[in-house]
């Protein structure tokens, strides 16, 4: 029997907010513990939160960017549970209520384009974390660091669209990647500013009705989403396959393993004893913000991927890894501008400095003069990637560092036939031996010209001048 996974994403972004959602206090990541909280964040008692319009702000903008639509009026919900890092032991987030709902987001698998639902995005606030410190009078002690405490979360819930562990990576990333542009969110896995659930369960292909689902956690990289999906549909199938039944549960993810383990049942929102928060009053927004906030949308990763592509005719992949980042899709865009040969080449160039030129160790300008002489032969493929190394640890402009060093090619072809006929009179022999049909000696014979010029001979149009003049 053939089975097919359903696979529905759930995904907590911090918002790149400087305050919390409900309090003054900071965002900044790696304080010392318990440093950026107050009496608001920390759940004591009498206190009133209030709420952070910027984070408002960057939800809305995030729903528009999605293709959402955005509530009129949605309502803060408490969502109780205990928990040592939880000091209200409530939850202040939105349940039926949601700020926005119905929306999507497009991605493209193997030359087809893939529209996977976007069922809400609603906004709450983090719980504290806690930190294992070891054994204390014979067992483990656990401290509670309650920094993260009411810092803005936006949770976006995908509809159960997704067929394949590719497919869900693919989805995330083009998610982080639209919510990175719109600098709502960092989208740090490694610090935990972008994080993911995922809801996952099998049924025979062609069935309407879904399986029983498994919620999986702990998966703190795109990789680890795919394996741990890889793995967990893998578990299931087998278990049915043997006579078993999947059960309702959440599922950690064990990375050095390579295996999900029970951690829970699953709960259901009657658990959590959902109420409109007494303190928080519903949220209003109307149609003229939405609006306002529209017109600060920029291109988008998918728009940006495909006008690349078209504009410059490089190919899609190349499009793809530059629109991964918008800083350095602007770069590449700068220095075809700046010179108008090969945008190939000059991709090429973007992608495999990225790293330099996102730490903004580089200029548009020092890859398009780069390009430039290679494309006009001034200088090699080996020397343009000198000049751009010393260009990186000197910040001196690469034409300067070319001049300095010496590294500009000979391509006079007077000078380069006057140096052949030097290698060629004094290498009789191999001359013989290339002429009675041992053409491979033309390596030979361009090796001995660069030797003579010390490297600097343009190749090509050495072995232009050899071939000519060896017949």
């Amino acid at each position: 029997m053939g089975f097919e996974a359903v696979i529905g994403l759930e995904v907590h972004a911090q918002l790149a907010t400087e305050s919390k959602i409900f309090c003054a206090c900071s965002t900044g990541f790696g304080a010392p513990p318990n440093e950026n909280t107050c009496p608001v964040c920390t759940g004591m008692p009498g206190v009133l939160p209030v709420l952070n319009r910027k984070a408002v702000e960057f939800a809305i903008r995030t729903a528009v960017a999605t293709s959402c639509r955005v509530q009129s009026r949605s309502v803060f919900a408490r969502k109780n549970y205990f928990y040592p890092d939880l000091p209200k032991a409530y939850q202040i987030s939105q349940y039926e209520l949601p700020l926005a709902v119905s929306g999507h987001i497009d991605i493209e698998r193997n030359g087809t384009t893939r529209r996977i639902g976007i069922t809400r995005i609603h906004l709450e606030e983090d719980a504290g974390k806690l930190v294992h410190a070891g054994a204390f009078a014979g067992a483990q002690t656990s401290l509670a660091d309650l920094n993260r405490c009411s810092v803005p979360l936006m949770e976006i819930v995908s509809e159960p669209d997704i067929r394949t562990p590719e497919e869900g990576g693919a989805y995330l990333r083009r998610l982080r990647d639209i919510l990175v542009y719109l600098e709502v969110c960092d989208g740090n896995m490694e610090e935990g500013s972008f994080r993911c659930d995922a809801n996952v369960s099998v049924r025979p292909r062609g069935q309407k009705e879904f399986g029983t689902k498994a919620e999986l956690k702990n998966m703190n990289s795109f990789r680890n989403v795919e394996k741990a999906l890889e793995h967990e549909i893998r578990r299931q199938i087998e278990l049915i396959e043997d006579g078993g039944a999947v059960v309702q549960e959440t599922r950690l993810w064990d990375a050095d393993a390579g295996v999900t383990v029970p951690m829970r049942g699953k709960e259901e929102a009657h658990d959590y004893r959902y109420f409109p928060d007494p303190d928080l009053l519903p949220l209003h927004i109307d149609e003229a913000w939405v609006e306002e906030l529209r017109k600060t949308i920029p291109e988008l990763p998918g728009e940006k991927i495909a006008r690349l592509a078209s504009r410059y005719g490089i190919p899609r992949y190349d499009a793809e890894l530059l629109s991964s980042s918008r800083l350095l899709a602007d770069f590449f865009e700068a220095s075809a501008a700046a010179f108008g040969g090969n945008p190939k080449v000059t991709a090429n160039e973007c992608i495999q400095w990225k790293e330099a030129i996102v730490a903004g160790r580089l200029s548009p300008e020092t890859i398009a003069h780069v390009v430039e002489d290679r494309e006009t032969g001034t200088i090699s493929a080996t020397a343009s990637k000198t000049l751009v190394e010393a260009a990186i640890g000197t910040g001196k402009p690469v034409r300067q560092i070319r001049d300095e060093k010496g590294l500009t090619q000979i391509s006079d072809a007077g000078a380069l036939e006057a140096i052949a006929d030097k290698v060629i009179a004094g290498n009789p022999k191999e001359v013989e031996s290339y002429r009675a049909g041992k053409t491979g000696l033309l390596s030979f014979f361009v090796g001995q010209i660069m030797k003579e010029t010390r490297g600097k001979a343009n190749p090509r149009m050495v072995q232009e001048v050899l071939k000519a003049k060896l017949g």
